[in-house]
């Protein structure tokens, strides 16, 4: 007969399977003819765009574009500092088992290198490299038991646990458009140079809807008509709405952007401005803290009772972290005197996650490229590297934590000194999102099957051993804890120890195995 039992809900969002994947992007560009001819290059720097991401069975698949940017030397009498733009794409297939085509992908680019050959005057070859972070989920409801009615008898051992269960996944798309504009007395001739990054990220969570707030810090390098150099930097807001039915304020929110599509073009000379516009992909993922009440274990001392237990894996302590981390540090370039700082690239890579007790270290480094240029504008570039560390505290269970560490390079500044040493001060925004993986055993069809066979009352006496526990021996011998408890006086049921003698105040077991016999503990 099956047993009444109440239920609660579970909404599990699992990882079915994470990939990083390098992949290689390589193409020819044409030196329009309205361009003079290359004699080399200066620097070359790009923005990866993933128009479209598509899951299918034990694949990924993923199409996109490198948004490139060439800064070169002119091949001509006045060798002048020229700029080439274009748009590399690239479709890859990469290979991840157990996905199934309709799951959903989260989905992380990021440029590794890119880098220009000179073929000849009218053209060149683009290599890149980009690394590709991959994570399908896929989302199951579960029913949990976590109690029995008319339990007569029934013995439970249950445990209070707070759990990560999904409340519910979205997904819009931003279109943001800006005109930024430049110093009235410069007339743009040409871009040389662009940088895009997300930065500022803020959500707020509300009832039924999900705000989620950034900016694209817009950084574009370009060329005037009278052959000057000058650069601008601007904001460009990002804000978007995503329906998720059922969400609160309570509830932890994760939110990922994706860059698109950009489109960056000079407007006329006369209005001193360059139109910028992005479509930006927006997913959120939104959890919510559960307290339920697990059983674990159960038996009946007067009825034999059957139950299946499945394992399922889910989430719990899940925590957003944003922190603030300084660098100021000097670095030594050499040959950098009587030149100029016109850019800086600074990309922060983490090494190395170290973790001991509470505590996860982050060991990484600045990679910085200078761009340098003298009074006769003859541009040169340097790089060098500026190791550092981050410690996130107060992190419960460290050794079994899963991180995911963003980091946005808030503000930076560059000072050249006297003798060549440039003083570095750098501000970056670490973002961590840290959450534990825990297996749980559920049980389902719980079923009683007669009565057990009972024998005369009787008392014995128990001799506790390695790894026994209340429950374990009155489980065995169809006692209760409580009952075990009274009858020794014990005051905390989870405190025995081996050799303890125990008063077991009933005895209904049979059909005891060979290395259960009871009368092996009889004294």
């Amino acid at each position: 007969m099956v047993v009444d039992t109440l239920k609660e809900n579970l909404c599990v969002n699992k990882v079915i399977a994470t990939k990083k994947e390098i992949i290689f992007v390589e193409g020819d560009m044409i030196v329009p003819d309205s361009k003079p001819d290359i004699l080399n290059t200066i620097c070359t720097s790009g923005v990866v765009c993933v128009y479209k991401k598509e899951v299918l069975d034990d694949k990924v698949r993923v199409d996109g574009g490198i948004n490139t940017c060439i800064m070169y030397l002119a091949d001509d009498n006045e060798e002048k500092v020229r700029g080439i733009n274009t748009t590399l794409d690239f479709s890859e297939t990469i290979q991840v088992p157990n996905t199934e085509q309709g799951m959903n992908c989260k989905l992380e680019s990021k440029l590794k290198s890119i880098e220009c050959k000179v073929i000849n005057g009218r053209k060149v070859g683009i290599k890149a490299t980009i690394e590709i972070d991959i994570k399908i989920y896929s989302n199951e409801d579960i029913e949990i038991i976590n109690d029995i009615q008319n339990a007569e008898g029934i013995q439970m051992l249950k445990e209070d646990l707070k759990v990560n269960s999904l409340v519910g996944m979205g997904e819009t798309k931003i279109y943001a458009k800006d005109t930024i504009s430049i110093d009235n007395v410069d007339n743009l001739a040409e871009i040389l140079k662009s940088n895009i990054c997300i930065c500022d990220k803020d959500v707020k969570v509300s009832y039924n809807k999900i705000l989620t707030k950034a900016e694209a810090e817009v950084k574009i390098m370009y060329l005037t008509e009278d052959n000057r150099i000058n650069s601008v930097t601007a904001k460009v807001p990002i804000v978007g709405f995503i329906d998720i039915p059922n969400v609160t304020e309570e509830n932890v929110c994760d939110v990922n952007y994706e860059i698109r599509n950009i489109i960056i073009k000079p407007n006329s000379i006369e209005e001193h401005s360059i139109y910028i516009e992005m479509e930006i992909g927006v997913m959120a993922i939104v959890y919510e803290e559960k307290q339920i009440n697990l059983i674990q274990d159960l038996y009946s001392p007067c009825e034999n009772l059957e139950f299946n237990k499945k394992k399922i894996t889910t989430i719990m302590g899940k925590q957003n972290v944003q922190e603030m981390k300084q660098i100021r540090e000097k670095v030594e370039l050499e040959g950098i005197e009587n030149k100029n700082i016109i850019d800086v690239d600074v990309t922060p890579i983490i090494q190395k996650e170290n973790r001991l007790n509470s505590k996860i270290v982050f060991e990484g480094e600045l990679e910085l490229r200078f761009i340098l240029s003298n009074n006769d504008l003859q541009m040169d570039t340097r790089t060098a590297k500026i190791p550092f560390e981050y410690t996130l505290d107060n992190v419960d269970d460290s050794e079994n934590v899963n991180t995911n560490m963003d980091i946005e390079v808030a503000n930076q500044d560059f000072i050249v000194q006297d003798g060549g040493a440039v003083t570095s001060n750098v501000d970056m925004m670490m973002n961590t999102n840290y959450y534990r993986n825990t297996n749980l055993n559920i049980m389902d069809e719980i079923q009683t099957n007669g009565e057990r066979e009972e024998q005369d009352y009787n008392i014995i006496m128990y001799i506790v051993k390695k790894d026994d526990t209340l429950w374990k021996i009155a489980k065995r011998y169809g006692s209760t804890v409580e009952d075990i408890a009274r009858a020794n006086g014990i005051e905390d049921e989870n405190k025995i120890y081996i050799g303890q003698k125990l008063f077991i105040p009933r005895y209904a077991k049979t059909g005891v195995s060979s290395q259960e016999t009871p009368m092996s503990n009889y004294v």
